[in-house]
């Protein structure tokens, strides 16, 4: 299976091709292996350094006790997003998650013929990912340690490319955007995930208080409330949420610049900003985009999306070669 997986990877350092071993043939450095994850990672700068090191210390999201194939699907078809995610994608489609974290989406999607590559740089989290698709017996994925800064993938090879809450914690997300785009082939598919400026208010209050507190108490976070019984898991979302070196928040206006800059056709929100639009297809393209509609939609996440986060989506198609 890992011969399939190759035509999807290159070095870091050159975008050469990888040989069986691991050795670029363009530039004839030298990669590995080992227990599942693929190491393809250039030393970062010291602020994407930072980031590695802070996951490193609690990766994010761990997995519960004893959990299972079926449990980890059950668990994130509780979500409509995901499920929206996975109905949208063929099955025989060339995935990458971008800031795969400990890997679960990328094994939620991993079924039918997919391939699905799981990149991060932080190996902690990875080797989360790793075992549990050994556990889990999942084939079809396959976890690399990179960098968006230099990453070890394959420009130009990928149908759907989907990054869920990894670019607002880089030095410049918008340049990181325009590195994560390369990566999808002609009609392919950007799935973008980012901490929303509006909806994102009610945690940084929430944040506020617990640093004036000295963490002693963090009012009204649900996520905190759902996993007292699971130490590791709350104190992940705890630093993951309130404790982050670098974290950076955008408008549904702000992103929309990126898709333009970098030929990326805009096909909508998740949630939608078309009020009262419930899509079936994550992929179908908005009814409309009205600005002014646009910042009520954002206002109203505050409800609805704050209490997690504030993460919303933003899905963008590469405009096709042929047309």
């Amino acid at each position: 299976m890992e011969d399939a997986f190759r035509p999807l990877l290159a070095c870091p350092a050159c975008g050469g091709v990888l040989a069986a071993d691991w050795t670029c043939g363009g530039c004839g450095a030298r990669y590995g292996e080992a227990d599942g994850v693929v190491d393809l990672r250039l030393p970062g700068d010291a602020r994407t350094e930072a980031v590695r090191a802070f996951y490193g210390h609690a990766p994010f999201p761990g997995y519960p006790p004893r959990d299972s194939l079926d449990g980890l699907r059950a668990r994130a078809e509780r979500s409509p997003f995901a499920r929206l995610l996975d109905r949208a994608i063929p099955g025989d489609a060339r995935i990458v998650e971008v800031g795969c974290g400990t890997g679960q989406m990328s094994l939620y999607l991993a079924r039918a013929d997919r391939l699905v590559v799981g990149a991060d740089l932080t190996r902690a989290s990875l080797d989360l990912g790793a075992a549990a698709a050994r556990r889990f017996g999942s084939r079809n994925v396959l976890f690399v340690e990179t960098d968006l800064n230099a990453p070890g993938l394959a420009e130009g090879a990928f149908d759907v490319v989907v990054s869920l809450g990894v670019l607002h914690h880089t030095p410049d997300p918008r340049a990181a955007f325009r590195r994560l785009v390369r990566l999808a082939r002609p009609g392919g598919v950007i799935v973008l995930g980012l901490y929303n400026a509006v909806a994102r208010l009610p945690l940084r209050l929430r944040r506020t208080i617990a640093r004036l507190t000295g963490y002693r108490w963090i009012p009204f976070d649900p996520v905190l409330r759902s996993r007292e019984s699971e130490p590791e898991r709350h104190a992940a979302w705890l630093r993951d949420q309130y404790r982050h070196p670098e974290e950076h928040r955008h408008t549904h206006g702000e992103v929309l610049k990126w898709f333009t800059e970098t030929g990326v056709d805009y096909v909508r929100s998740y949630p939608s900003t078309v009020l009262g639009d419930e899509p079936e297809d994550l992929f179908e393209p908005a009814a409309d985009n009205w600005a002014f509609e646009a910042w009520l939609s954002q206002v109203g996440w505050m409800g609805s999306l704050g209490g997690e986060g504030g993460l919303f989506v933003m899905v963008g198609r590469i405009a096709d070669a042929a047309t």
